[in-house]
């Protein structure tokens, strides 16, 4: 990528972004270093502009996804076809190299949620480019319905030689736990949104009857901005499996000792820089990004400083790979939690706990996590402090209908993604200043990464 190019390109045909550069006194044509070039997020941009005047000419593209805000504010995200031709790059790699789709007869079930949410519909989309590029391939999209999906699945999978369920990971399990005899189709698995362990990797494959956790089954890495971003490859989860099993090595290559989503990418049109522990991309989409901050927490290792790692501890992997840069990513850990796919952000939650039945009963002060239970399925844990003198049992089943209400009121993408009978949160309450949860004279914070 001629980042430089692109830069001056994006500059002269997005009326925004030119305006934007011209507010900080920014003259492209002057600018050789791309360091150099202001970094653009959601609040400084994105949200700043009219949506055509962030668009190439002016004018909005052919189709629109919707992703959700911090308090259900719809963010829109032109794209064409063009801008997902690339994207299709990242689905294909997945399905040639890790399901050899080339030759199987392959039954897509697309298991995000459809509708103006991005994961559902624009799946579909890719894996139709992908069947049109000559892939045996055969696209059913029953969506987040569960029903629908265990209806579908027993009439179609005899038909093919693998059936491949593409969603998001805790969806996945809860539907692989449905009881379907999953062993007879050749299942795969494709997820997006959330880390998940190694070990989560483990427990669904062999329920799901998938002999090979390596190629069966891939996470890619995207965001509603730009679409998948990039994708676990054989390799990558090679080297992730080996990884999890010494937090050492992981602390040594990632600087913490929790395992990140480990994926490759193409820096022919994906470039990545680190920022202050965070990731900064650029890309052409339907709206250009030029050094984009997206807060996910993360960063690069080039394939040279991969490969001399692993030479360095005497590991050598046994899958070939691309010879193509790392991001490994931990995700948002310091503004929301992500569950089933859903961002879920404090402020959300902290509406629920200001409504008049409960205000009484606490301080304000919460801590949303997202744990795993002993069958390794999420469950959103939210810890509560109680007002002073308040007993410690008080109002659990009231704080936690008043937070389900508001997170139901506010957030579609919760709405829609969460199957219901997992959306009612699990209230934890702790007394005033509780040091493990609430200690006095520290910064809150009011969500947590329960991989820490």
């Amino acid at each position: 990528m001629d980042l430089l190019a692109f830069f001056r390109r994006v500059a002269a045909t997005v009326p925004a972004y030119a305006a934007f550069l011209a507010e900080r006194g920014v003259s492209p044509g002057a600018v050789t270093d791309f360091s150099q070039v202001p970094i653009t997020a959601k609040d400084t941009y994105i949200r700043r502009y009219p949506l055509p005047q962030l668009c190439r000419g002016g004018r909005i593209g052919d189709m629109i996804a919707v992703s959700s805000g911090s308090t259900g504010t719809p963010a829109f995200w032109p794209r064409s076809t063009r801008d997902e031709l690339v994207i299709c790059d990242r689905f294909e790699e997945v399905f040639r190299d890790s399901f050899d789709a080339r030759s199987r007869r392959t039954l897509a079930v697309v298991c995000f949620a459809l509708g103006t949410w991005v994961g559902g519909l624009f799946t579909y989309g890719c894996l139709r480019m992908l069947a049109e590029r000559g892939y045996p391939l055969t696209v059913v999209a029953p969506g987040n319905d569960r029903r629908e999906i265990l209806r579908v699945i027993p009439e179609l999978a005899p038909h093919f030689d693998q059936v491949v369920l593409l969603g998001y990971p805790p969806f996945l399990k809860d539907v692989i736990d449905s009881g379907l005899p999953w062993h007879e189709w050749n299942v795969k698995l494709v997820t997006a949104g959330e880390v998940f362990s190694e070990e989560w990797r483990t427990l669904v494959a062999a329920r799901a009857g998938i002999a090979d956790p390596v190629r069966g089954i891939a996470s890619l890495y995207g965001t509603a901005d730009a679409g998948v971003l990039g994708n676990e490859t054989p390799l990558s989860v090679e080297i992730r499996r080996y990884l999890a099993r010494s937090p050492e090595l992981t602390k040594e290559l990632f600087g913490e000792p929790r395992l990140p989503t480990l994926v490759q990418y193409d820096p022919e049109v994906r470039f990545f820089e680190e920022h202050e522990g965070t990731l900064v991309f650029s890309g052409d989409n339907g709206i250009p990004l030029v050094r984009y901050h997206i807060a996910d927490e993360g960063g690069i290792v080039p394939y040279h400083r991969m490969t001399e790692f692993l030479r360095g501890h005497a590991f050598r992997p046994s899958q070939p790979g691309p010879l193509r840069p790392f991001v490994y990513v931990f995700g948002r850990s310091h503004f929301t939690v992500s569950y089933y796919g859903a961002n879920i952000y404090p402020e959300t939650i902290a509406i629920g706990l200001e409504q008049p039945e409960v205000a009484p009963l606490v301080t304000g002060k919460f801590v949303a996590e997202v744990v795993a239970d002993a069958e390794h399925d999420s469950q959103l844990v939210i810890t509560v402090e109680l007002a002073p003198g308040v007993p410690r049992g008080s109002g659990v089943e009231l704080i936690g209908e008043a937070i389900l209400r508001q997170l139901r009121r506010l957030n579609s993408e919760f709405t829609a993604y969460v199957p219901r009978h997992r959306q009612p949160p699990v209230i934890r309450l702790r007394e005033t200043g509780d040091p493990e949860y609430f200690p006095p004279g520290t910064k809150h914070r009011y969500v947590r990464d329960s991989s820490r």
